[in-house]
């Protein structure tokens, strides 16, 4: 009898998009092929502790479950404790937002040297801003929307033009989407389009960051594709998001059961565009050096002839109603084998990297 492959899921994180990591690592949890896999549980709470083996089950079950944190310090306090089972064969981190998928957690995983699922430690840290998502996608000939930065120095400048609405509708119009430029899921998006608007709306955003982008608003419907792969990368069909008159795919619209948004797969569109969605999606993929999976969203014009890209997201939501497994479902490649080819690709890239000398002869 074949030995099982020990995976150790770590979900949770001390973020904003910490309920969608707990629903994403319950769902994995619950699909992975129990047959190959011996799966250990690793939920860092929402306080930034990593629990017990009998407590991350605990709340896989019942996601409200909480615990104390023993610790005097705050972020993944206790994280380094990983180093201390070293059962693991292969790790899947699905920890979301700030330290789960910017670089930090990867870096650990390194030191550790062990395999895990995703980005390694600079596409992490590209792909979770925003800023330099677009920067590398224009570098690869990718079309995107215009926007204007701020930086926390700018914004604690009340003389500062970039705090004007009146300046930036000048450059961008007066529709304008206004984001923390590191933070996922929808969290701390305003749709802006008066001066007052804009205001909270800056307000909100350095909730959450030190970066904030202002972007002209692309008028038009948002698409969206799963790449999964390293090098040899294959990419999905499309998907369409189709929102209410008046609203857009905002953090509640993506996860709420009483959404306005409707998820069209596979969306009904011309061939041409699909194709021209498909590509663009790889050569972000591929200029921001990522691996194993991303969701690679953009927004088809209202006249149906540009494909602007908006975000890649490396570690994309694994909920029941999540774009990237229902994308890849529809491609004929089911949930549970899903996860079978994102720990194999894991595991491929950890090999390879140990054939890299780091050293002279």
């Amino acid at each position: 009898m074949n030995k099982k492959i020990r995976v150790g899921l770590i979900f949770g994180g001390n973020s904003s998009e910490y309920e969608v990591s707990i629903i994403s690592g319950r769902n994995i949890y619950k699909a992975i092929d129990k047959e190959k896999y011996d799966v250990y549980p690793m939920w860092i709470t929402n306080t930034g502790f990593l629990a017990s083996d009998a407590d991350s089950r605990k709340v896989l079950e019942d996601p409200t479950y909480q615990i104390e944190n023993p610790h005097t310090v705050t972020n993944i306090s206790n994280v380094i404790e990983l180093s201390n089972r070293p059962e693991i064969d292969v790790f899947f981190p699905i920890v979301h937002g700030n330290l789960g998928e910017d670089g930090c957690l990867q870096g650990l995983l390194r030191i550790l040297d062990k395999p895990f699922v995703g980005d390694d430690v600079l596409a992490a840290a590209i792909t979770m801003d925003k800023e330099l998502n677009k920067i590398m996608a224009q570098r690869a000939g990718v079309p995107v929307a215009d926007w204007i930065s701020i930086k926390r120095f700018e914004y604690n400048d009340a003389k500062n033009e970039k705090l004007s609405y009146d300046y930036v509708s000048q450059q961008l119009g007066t529709d304008l989407f206004v984001k923390p430029s590191n933070q996922g899921s929808s969290v701390g998006i305003s749709h802006v389009t008066s001066a007052a608007d804009y205001e909270k709306a800056l307000a909100e955003a350095f909730k959450y960051d030190d970066k904030v982008l202002v972007e002209e608003t692309i008028k038009g419907t948002e698409v969206e594709t799963a790449v999964l792969g390293n090098d040899d990368a294959i990419v999905s069909g499309v998907g369409q998001i189709t929102n209410a008159q008046g609203s857009w795919y905002s953090y509640e619209n993506k996860y709420n059961d009483n959404s306005t948004s409707k998820l069209q797969i596979p969306a009904d569109l011309p061939a041409e565009i699909v194709e021209t969605v498909r590509s663009q999606a790889l050569k972000v993929y591929h200029a921001t050096e990522c691996s194993g999976l991303a969701r690679v969203d953009s927004m088809l014009t209202t006249d149906g002839h540009k494909v602007i890209f908006n975000e890649l997201n490396a570690l994309p939501g694994f909920t029941n109603i999540s774009m990237y497994p229902k994308l890849f479902e529809e491609a004929g490649i089911p949930y549970a084998e899903l996860i079978t080819k994102l720990l194999d690709y894991a595991v491929a890239r950890y090999n390879h990297k140990k054939t890299l000398l780091h050293k002279h002869d």
